[in-house]
């Protein structure tokens, strides 16, 4: 039986630490979470700490306009809810330092919990591969006394990951197709980071990927020089409708129709808001997810018989 952490009170900034600390069996723990975190079930019911700057309703190249105007100026794309903090508590606040378009900055966090009573323990989280991924879990397992089950977790997580890899051993390199991950389409994304592995173990060729590195803007010709065999749209905050008001917009790319994806119906794409961007436990059901449309007759369908939808 697990042993039960002393009397800790743990505040979630980003949605992947949600799912981990739930994942540690620690959610009768989390008081308190970004107004991003949305699973699993119950969480979004929890006080929300941080608001964005960034207006609803835009569409996603003025979404990107907005980012890098505030970029550009310095200016924060996400604030914290002091008083909402102040409220809660917290013994620990699980943060990231990877990336200041996905969350409140590091440096905000540490300057408001230096004023939070009883000195908050702050987790920074900045993986950039899958193994770092999983290094997180130990991490936070460490910071809140749940090493064990951290441990268990992450053999399980492992162990899946091990299973694909052992598949994929197997598919002979003239075999392996060459994909193109994106986690954005206007402007054009690669999906960077920990994705140019998935699709190695998945038995791809990643043809934009910067292995380890964050995502980087593409040309409109960069889809028609890659010419990639598939074309796997994971973007970024997004679900699967919300996705889908922005795959048209694939079709204004030079040469387009001609893409070998699209010539081979090869073209799919999944919930970027649950899979692939956020680096939690569901990042390795995205490598299953992946491995089943990249290779259907050696990978079946994920446990939970999650997979990308054709477009």
């Amino acid at each position: 039986m697990p042993q039960s952490p002393p009397d800790i009170r743990v505040v979630s900034l980003l949605p992947s630490a949600t799912e981990i600390v739930c994942a540690l069996g620690l959610q009768k723990y989390l008081v308190g979470v970004s107004h991003e975190c949305d699973y699993p079930a119950g969480v979004a019911d929890l006080p929300s700490v941080t608001n964005t700057a960034i207006p609803k309703g835009l569409d996603s190249k003025a979404i990107d306009e907005k980012v890098r105007e505030l970029l550009q100026t310095d200016a924060a794309l996400y604030h914290l809810n002091v008083d909402a903090l102040l409220a809660l508590k917290p013994t620990h606040i699980v943060t990231q330092a990877l990336c200041d378009v996905c969350a409140v900055s590091a440096a905000e966090v540490e300057d408001v919990a230096c004023r939070l009573p009883g000195n908050p323990q702050v987790v920074n989280l900045e993986p950039m591969s899958l193994q770092q991924v999983l290094d997180t879990f130990t991490l936070i397992g460490s910071a809140t006394q749940r090493e064990s089950e951290a441990a268990s977790v992450v053999q399980a997580l492992q162990r899946r990951v091990d299973i694909v890899a052992e598949r994929s051993a197997a598919i002979a390199d003239k075999d392996r197709p060459r994909v193109a991950m994106l986690e954005w389409v206007d402007p054009l994304f690669n999906a960077g980071h920990w994705t140019p592995e998935l699709v190695a173990m998945a038995g791809g060729i990643d043809c934009l990927g910067n292995l380890n590195q964050p995502s980087v803007g593409l040309s409109d010709n960069a889809l028609h020089e890659a010419q990639p065999d598939v074309l796997f749209v994971a973007l970024c905050g997004f679900d699967l409708s919300r996705t889908e008001q922005d795959l048209p917009l694939l079709e204004r790319l030079p040469g387009w129709a001609d893409l070998p994806c699209v010539r081979d119906e090869r073209v799919y794409y999944t919930d970027g808001n649950a899979y692939f961007s956020r680096a939690g436990p569901r990042l390795v059901e995205s490598l299953e997810v992946l491995a089943h449309a990249l290779h259907p007759d050696v990978h079946p369908v994920s446990p939970s018989g999650e997979t990308a939808k054709i477009w």
